[in-house]
């Protein structure tokens, strides 16, 4: 053997990067079964993570579209007449749902205010129905045929009373679903009759859902002039308009409204006109990405735990094979390469198959519900890139761990 110079320094060991990723690849290969069930934490994380994120733009994607088809359609009238002379009266005209009407650009319209029952009036099935009978939780609301109309309502059953049975005061009600079954109403085939504060009124709709104004459904809607027959004018401030435009036409009609209401008072108005549906939108979007990012990185977390664990597991399985390794010149942070090396590979193999699994799922349900898929491109570009970061940060501490194991103690085992 040849002896060393007096002096000479033993070389120090040297693990190229083209030995880290031969040794980490051979490492994943010779156990393929584990190798697969490490990556598929990282497969479940970043594919949750890029199809919640690409289901919420999506579904954003619908929000907008939704508002632009009816929050930027809809316009609402207040009376505030009592607020600018103390003596004047309702200010809507008998005629208001016909004058906006004619307005270029509107759809529907109709007057509507709650009616104020008195204590020992209430809604009942019957007229000699007990207190039991009693449905005190049903609000009443008085309404021109425009109003539901104007709401989009949907009928179950019958039809909306007219402008004829409206203008003529008839005894006549439209219900929602859910008073109609508190009621024991199933049919109107046998033409039934509900009864408020001892007054028989005809159910001639039941309706089933509306696009505005959801809280008909829980009302008995009665003709507006009926209302004012038999419980008098809407108290100060209690009537509005429902106005429903065309798309672009809002604004215009939000600006003409009052006047074409009451050309000599028309300050007796508040017209509110359609939310910006821009920053409406931006923050339903916003609420919508903030909870659903968190959804998406609690799966990021549960699938680099899983890869924290199975990690760790292979260390304690491998410590013969790293003791030899460290017996042979390797030192600990060679180890620590290693196993940082198989872990961030699986990482990224792990979030490029989830990437394709989560756009996949993405399209898959925009196709189902006919929508069109939104994912933005650095949500895909960048999840790989994730699945990487997660692989390196879930595999610091096995990696630790591989790099404290002493050579004697690890091949004496």
């Amino acid at each position: 053997m040849r002896r060393m110079r007096r002096g000479a320094t033993v070389p120090h060991s040297v693990f190229a990067w083209r030995d880290v990723l031969t040794e980490s690849l051979a490492g994943m290969i010779q156990r393929p079964g584990r190798s697969a069930l490490t990556a598929l934490g990282t497969v479940l994380g970043v594919g949750s993570f890029v199809a919640v994120l690409g289901l919420t733009a999506t579904t954003s994607s619908q929000i907008d579209a939704r508002f632009n088809a009816l929050s930027a359609t809809e316009v609402t009238v207040e009376d505030v007449a009592r607020q600018q002379d103390e003596f004047a009266g309702p200010a809507f005209p008998a005629d208001a749902d016909a004058r906006i009407e004619r307005l270029n650009g509107v759809e529907h319209a109709g007057v509507f205010w709650p009616v104020r029952l008195a204590p020992d009036e209430s809604v009942r099935s019957s007229a000699l129905a007990g207190p039991d009978g009693d449905q005190g939780g049903v609000d009443v609301v008085a309404a021109s045929p425009g109003v539901l109309a104007a709401a989009g309502a949907r009928l179950a059953e019958g039809r909306i009373y007219d402008a004829y049975a409206s203008e003529r005061g008839e005894p006549v009600a439209v219900v929602g679903e859910g008073v109609a079954d508190r009621l024991g109403i199933t049919t109107l085939e046998t033409h039934p009759a509900i009864f408020i504060g001892g007054r028989p009124f005809t159910v001639t709709g039941i309706v089933a859902g509306t696009d505005r104004k959801a809280d008909l459904l829980l009302s008995v809607v009665v003709p507006r002039t009926t209302a004012e027959r038999v419980w008098g004018q809407p108290e100060d401030g209690g009537a509005q308009m429902l106005v429903s435009t065309e798309l672009g036409a809002a604004s215009q009609i939000a600006h003409e409204a009052a006047t074409a209401l009451r050309p000599d008072h028309p300050e007796y108005f508040k017209v509110v006109p359609p939310p910006d549906p821009k920053a409406l939108r931006g923050e339903i979007g916003d609420d919508l990405n903030r909870l659903f990012l968190l959804l998406a990185s609690i799966c990021l977390v549960i699938g680099a735990v899983g890869i924290a664990n199975t990690t760790l597991v292979a260390v304690l399985e491998r410590t013969g094979e790293i003791g030899l390794r460290r017996a042979l010149g390797a030192r600990g942070r060679h180890i620590t390469v290693q196993f940082l090396a198989e872990s961030g590979a699986l990482g990224a193999l792990g979030g490029l198959v989830g990437t394709s699994l989560g756009v996949l799922t993405v399209v898959g349900v925009a196709v189902v519900r006919d929508w069109t898929p939104v994912i933005h491109p650095t949500t895909a570009a960048g999840a790989p890139a994730i699945g990487l970061v997660t692989g390196v940060v879930a595999g610091l501490y096995p990696a630790w761990r591989a790099a404290r194991i002493e050579p004697a103690e690890a091949l004496r085992r």
